[in-house]
């Protein structure tokens, strides 16, 4: 197991505004769920039978796992029920859910805004947050667990940043020691523990509780659009200039 504590951003160019405003929208909600309980969190998490239907599920609803007969709590949502599929992107299930997609936010997610720039940056998390969230709604389209978190639209900024900075040295702890590995193994390592964990809930039918085709989706929206980006930016052409 390793944790990621830091980056290299020495090359940072400017202040990642947006980053940090992500951040602050993510305290906010967190405290709004710690003060209106479950059903409020329920209310404005994206529930996969809710976008596939355009239902908005009101009542606890109930699931049988290993047997047991689960209340899942349901609330009244936004109209239309769609925009749980942003507001979703907002909240948290635990402390140490918005805490570590915080500081994997923090960590990778200023030198992406940086090269990106502000706005595009925003536009860009924003698309890899819903891509991730129907991703996971195409993997289990008449669920009714809500699907909370930013860590599908973070997985997007890790997509980014696989392809825009592989070599940069992050900093790891690795069981009680710091050492220093390129972004491209820290990520790499990250992303293919995504698609094994998925594979093995799907080959034995469990529920680990963690939304593993967001992480896929939203990382592969991130990849996709920074090679696109690399090979745009490949092709421009240099000014002619006379040299004196």
């Amino acid at each position: 197991m390793f944790i990621p504590l830091g980056d290299d951003n020495s090359r940072r160019r400017s202040f990642p505004i947006v980053v940090w405003t992500i951040v602050l929208l993510n305290a906010i909600v967190w405290y709004l769920e710690l003060a209106h309980g479950e059903r409020f969190m329920a209310s404005y998490a994206a529930i996969p039978l809710e976008i596939t239907r355009g239902v908005d599920l009101t009542t606890t609803q109930y699931l049988s796992v290993d047997g047991h007969r689960v209340a899942i709590p349901q609330g009244q949502g936004p109209e239309p029920i769609y925009l749980t599929i942003l507001t979703s992107m907002f909240m948290h299930a635990s402390w140490m859910h918005i805490i570590g997609n915080m500081v994997y936010l923090l960590i990778f997610g200023d030198q992406i805004e940086d090269e990106m720039g502000h706005l595009r940056f925003l536009l860009f998390y924003l698309l890899a947050g819903v891509t991730a969230c129907f991703a996971q709604i195409y993997a289990d389209p008449t669920s009714i667990i809500p699907c909370v978190g930013a860590s599908g639209a973070i997985a997007g900024v890790l997509g980014a940043y696989l392809i825009l900075h592989p070599r940069n040295p992050v900093r790891v702890l690795v069981i009680r020691s710091l050492v220093i590995i390129p972004a491209w193994f820290v990520l790499g390592l990250w992303i293919v523990m995504q698609v094994l964990s998925h594979a093995n809930e799907a080959f034995t039918g469990g529920h680990s509780g963690v939304a593993y085709m967001a992480h896929i989706g939203g990382f592969a929206v991130g990849f996709v659009i920074s090679i696109v980006m690399r090979t745009r930016a490949r092709r421009r052409p240099r000014p002619f200039f006379h040299s004196r």
